[in-house]
């Protein structure tokens, strides 16, 4: 790493713009930078290969084994990044969490460019207007364990780097290209698999549906699910038997088992 910084007020430009960072979806999207907290995401970041721009450390958190342990195993990776050094007490106003680690890594937002082509995306889900970031991180993990290659957001969907969004997501941003603020109906009707929406009318049972080969899930609003404009492009509908009397499941769990069928019937079908 290069030289340690130390910053010891709240009104250095530069603290204020991390708190900013952190608090501010507007800030993140504007200068297409985020803030990973904790070693778990920083260690994912390194592994796929992204180098962060700014290192934030606390006082205590430069004494913690963990943090040692990563700094120095990471050395290498680093050796170009800038790292900052901050008292407890401003480190805890821009952490996410009530006990931070000590350690803040600050990114630049990964960009992708755009495409629909299933020979490039053969498995892949849009996600309209999920509010909830803790759902919205819970669907990224769950779509990276399952070898999802592209995630598309509606301009509604909660942003997916934000503190609680990546926290959910357990690293699982860095497995995937992340596309914003897209048009989704424009990126079904460009995709040239079979698209799938989860839907409670008019839908067939998930088990009967054939998912092999180029696959693009559809999950909406956990209140208003899918939109009827969205549904219209979609090739077919499917549900998911609960025979326990549920009216319908957390939309996060649904796309785990949406998703994990696909995994399911192509391990079967090998």
């Amino acid at each position: 790493m290069n030289g340690v910084r130390h910053i010891t007020s709240r009104e250095h430009p530069l603290f204020r713009k991390l708190l900013r960072l952190q608090h501010s979806a507007r800030k993140r999207r504007d200068e297409s930078l985020a803030l990973l907290d904790g070693v778990h995401l920083l260690q994912a970041c390194l592994a796929s290969g992204h180098v962060p721009e700014l290192l934030i450390v606390s006082e205590s958190g430069r004494q913690h084994p963990e943090i040692d342990r990563l700094l120095i195993h990471a050395d290498q990776a680093l050796k170009e990044t800038d790292s900052l050094m901050l008292s407890d007490a401003l480190f805890s106003r821009i952490s996410p969490v009530k006990t931070p680690v000590g350690i803040l890594a600050l990114i630049h937002i990964p960009q992708y460019t755009f495409t629909a082509d299933s020979r490039q995306c053969d498995f892949c889900i849009l996600l309209e207007d999920i509010q909830d970031p803790g759902n919205l991180g819970s669907i990224l993990r769950s779509a990276a364990a399952a070898g999802v290659k592209a995630v598309y957001l509606s301009s509604g969907c909660a942003d997916s780097w934000s503190p609680k969004t990546l926290r959910a997501g357990m690293g699982a941003h860095f497995s995937l290209r992340i596309h914003e603020n897209t048009d989704l109906v424009q990126v079904a009707r460009q995709f040239d698999g079979n698209v799938v929406a989860t839907a409670l009318d008019n839908a067939g049972n998930l088990y009967r549906t054939d998912l092999q080969g180029a696959v693009m899930f559809v999950f909406g609003n956990e209140g208003g699910g899918v939109s009827r404009a969205l549904l219209d492009v979609t090739h077919q509908r499917v549900m998911i038997p609960m025979p326990g009397g549920a009216e319908s499941l957390n939309v996060a769990a649904a796309a785990a088992i949406c998703l994990f069928e696909k995994v399911r019937q192509e391990s079967s079908a090998v």
